[in-house]
């Protein structure tokens, strides 16, 4: 300071002519105060004395020895003292400054002579002395260093310094940033605390000035060079290339494989000819193994992998002596409603459709015959090398019981059978394994009317049926039950002809009349006219009267019956009687015109008093 003094006091030596003697005591005592406060303007004959190249040599001297103290201003000082709490800082200020050491636990080998960035927090405090901030100057220049390496997108290096929630926390120019775990490496990352105390490269990815938050990503460098190997890799993909690739992961449709930088799909079809119920029963994760390209889009974004076309079909080590007809051996590997699939020989599968696994008519399914995991035997029955396919059966391993079908069951011959089916159009039983036989809906009562075959029976009962007709060729066999029994109609025939007459109750009435039922067997119909009583109204349900038949039809099964028919019949009875009596009396004596009126007349009350 006193060099800087000491030129400053030459110069304007050199400038001033006559001064005051209070002017040139200033500049002895503090020559920077009079430099700052000295009034050129106020000495016009000093300024007329001085040339103007002796002006500009001044003002260099001052702006090469002093700085301009400006608040939040970061330049560079250097260290000119150490104490054991605080270093002594010369930024060519009026004044040194002073920083705790503890804004350098960063730098623990700090020296004299080291050159510093601070910042001017304050130009002066209560006692004149400058103030200085190294960590507010870090701040804003690791900000600067920031904002400029997000715009640039430079890769920067940043220390992992701990775990936190959803991520880890890393120093980068001494500014904390956000490293999501999503962003960390291009595979799920399983254990984090294996990052905590590293170095590493990263990119900045965000940067939220509001809240001064910034998010950096280590995935994005590793991303941004697998996109070259991609690309690298993706121009020298062909179908039938064979490549050495990496299990990244496996999911129950299939395999994910790295193929350096690439990903393809192995799907589960094509890991082994045979067939698997999960990926994990053929590759491990992280396993190295060989694929073949099968196929790929126009951008080659989706590759297709194959890991079974590495080895020969097996269908090309079937042996030739595998013939149809031959009896085969082999496991239940998957089952369908229609059929399951047998695997005779690793790779090889036949398919046994239902209908060859029973010689039963009645479709069922497969599940009622065989499971997962049988081993079962069976008979070739088709046989096609080129296309790979085969076709087995099990019934075809017992005799057909349609061979001797007419001698165990010719018609008119009465058996017993079990309920497997029903249809809207009647009911499938089965008189014994492969034989099944169909019985009408119109077949199964007498007398009831039946709507659905569920009405009559159910699933598993045991009905007794006969032999109505036999196809043999078309292995039809028509069943009945009903003709079990002899038929009702034939007695009620005679017992409800027309004309008799029979009580019962009104058990239902509907829009057209009312239905009454004389006994389990027959119900009649009653049209509405015919329910009129004597007094004029009609009846109503439950109430008991005397019908009389009116219509009897045993073919189509009906029964029409009348109460009106059996009041109005004696009312013809007592008309008739009484145009007789009066026939016999006009015989006997010629009654006056007077006295036919009064009998008429008493005819007349009489019917009246009837109906009341």
């Amino acid at each position: 300071m006193a060099e800087k003094a000491s030129k400053a006091e030459a110069t304007v030596e050199e400038v001033v002519v006559e001064q005051p003697k209070q002017e040139v005591s200033l500049k002895e005592s503090n020559p920077e105060k009079f430099l700052k406060d000295f009034n050129w303007h106020n000495y016009e004959e000093g300024i007329d004395q001085v040339d103007e190249v002796q002006l500009q040599e001044f003002e260099k001297l001052v702006a090469a020895n002093f700085v301009d103290t400006l608040n939040d201003e970061v330049v560079e000082g250097t260290v000119v003292h150490m104490t054991d709490r605080d270093a002594i800082i010369d930024i060519n200020a009026k004044s040194e400054g002073v920083i705790s050491l503890n804004e350098f636990r960063y730098n623990p080998n700090l020296k004299v002579g080291d050159k510093v960035e601070v910042l001017i927090d304050v130009r002066e405090d209560a006692t004149g002395q400058l103030i200085l901030s190294h960590r507010k100057a870090r701040t804003i220049k690791a900000w600067d260093r920031v904002n400029k390496a997000h715009d640039d997108g430079t890769v920067v290096n940043g220390f992992v310094k701990c775990r936190t929630k959803g991520g880890m926390i890393v120093d980068v120019f001494g500014i904390e940033a956000f490293l999501p775990g999503s962003q960390i490496d291009v595979k799920p990352i399983r254990d984090y605390d294996i990052y905590v105390g590293k170095t590493m490269e990263f990119k900045i990815v965000k940067i939220n000035h509001e809240f001064k938050n910034v998010v950096v990503s280590h995935k994005a460098l590793i991303e941004a060079d697998i996109e070259e190997q991609k690309k690298e890799i993706i121009g020298q993909l062909e179908k039938g290339q064979v490549l050495e690739g990496v299990v990244k992961n496996i999911t129950s449709y299939g395999v994910f494989v790295d193929l350096g930088g690439v990903d393809g799909l192995i799907h589960i079809t094509d890991l082994s000819w045979s067939r698997i119920n999960h990926p994990n029963e053929i590759v491990d994760l992280d396993q190295k193994l060989n694929v073949v390209i099968l196929d790929f889009d126009e951008d080659k974004t989706r590759i297709q992998l194959g890991l079974k076309q590495l080895n020969a079909h097996p269908w090309d080590a079937l042996g030739d002596g595998l013939k149809v007809g031959d009896k085969v051996k082999g496991k239940v590997v998957v089952i369908a409603d229609y059929g399951a699939f047998i695997e005779v020989a690793e790779g090889v599968e036949g398919l046994i459709h239902v209908s060859e696994m029973s010689w039963s008519t009645h479709l069922r399914s497969a599940q009622d015959f065989v499971k997962v995991g049988d081993e079962v035997d069976a008979v070739v029955l088709t046989l096609d090398r080129d296309e790979r396919k085969m076709s087995l059966g099990i019934k075809q391993l017992t005799p057909d019981p349609w061979t001797d079908i007419t001698k165990k069951y010719p018609v008119g011959s009465n058996h017993k059978g079990i309920v497997r089916n029903f249809t809207n159009f009647g009911v499938f039983v089965e008189l014994e394994e492969g034989i099944d036989g169909l019985i009408y809906i119109s077949d199964l009562s007498w007398t009831k009317k039946i709507k659905h075959p569920s009405e009559f029976t159910n699933i598993g009962d045991t009905l007794d049926v006969v032999v109505l007709e036999l196809d043999v060729e078309g292995r039809k066999l028509s069943l009945g039950h009903k003709q079990t029994t002899d038929n009702p109609w034939d007695k009620y025939e005679g017992e409800f002809a027309v004309g008799t007459k029979h009580t019962a109750k009104i058990d239902e009435i509907v829009d057209k009349g009312a239905v009454i039922n004389f006994n389990e067997d027959i119900s009649a119909f009653v049209p509405k006219r015919h329910l009129e009583k004597e007094d004029g109204t009609d009846l109503k349900k439950g109430e008991e009267a005397q019908f009389v038949i009116i219509e009897f039809n045993k073919e189509f099964k009906k029964v029409v019956a009348s109460h009106m028919s059996v009041h109005k019949e004696e009312e013809a009875k007592i008309v008739k009687q009484a145009a007789k009596v009066a026939a016999q009396q006009a015989e006997e004596s010629k009654p006056t015109l007077g006295d036919a009126n009064a009998k008429l007349q008493e005819i007349k009350d009489k019917m009246e008093g009837k109906k009341k």
